[in-house]
């Protein structure tokens, strides 16, 4: 079995910063892609970061500037460092990998539990 683990989220004033962290681990292989997406009640998860084995990033342009993702791939971690954070970030945030279990050849989606974060005065 494989468990992402996400912790980091809370509740943040406008302008302040959070790192939210997701841990992969079980029986794995090999981890690909890893990313960030968030959801709010009544509308779509979107992306919010992605990046690749060799750390390659992408980002939704509403957080270019503001948030960065990283990745540990010795301990199958990802990051997400989030500053100057907004009112209009408050969400669940979840982390995605793309990973293949051992005794496998497939590729497939894993999520995370989602770790609430509220900006809020």
């Amino acid at each position: 079995q494989v468990q992402l683990v996400e912790s980091g989220g809370g509740l943040v004033q406008p302008g302040g910063s959070l790192n939210l962290s997701c841990a992969a681990s079980g029986s794995i292989f090999s981890i690909n892609g890893m990313g960030w997406y968030r959801q709010v009640p009544g509308k779509q998860r979107e992306l919010v970061a992605a990046i690749t084995v060799d750390g390659t990033t992408n980002y939704a342009d509403s957080v270019k500037g503001r948030f960065t993702i990283s990745r540990n791939n010795a301990k199958n971690t990802v990051y997400l460092q989030m500053n100057s954070l907004k009112p209009e970030d408050t969400a669940v945030y979840y982390c995605k990998a793309d990973l293949r279990r051992r005794g496998f050849n497939v590729y497939n989606e894993y999520w995370g539990q989602g770790t609430q974060v509220t900006v809020s005065s």
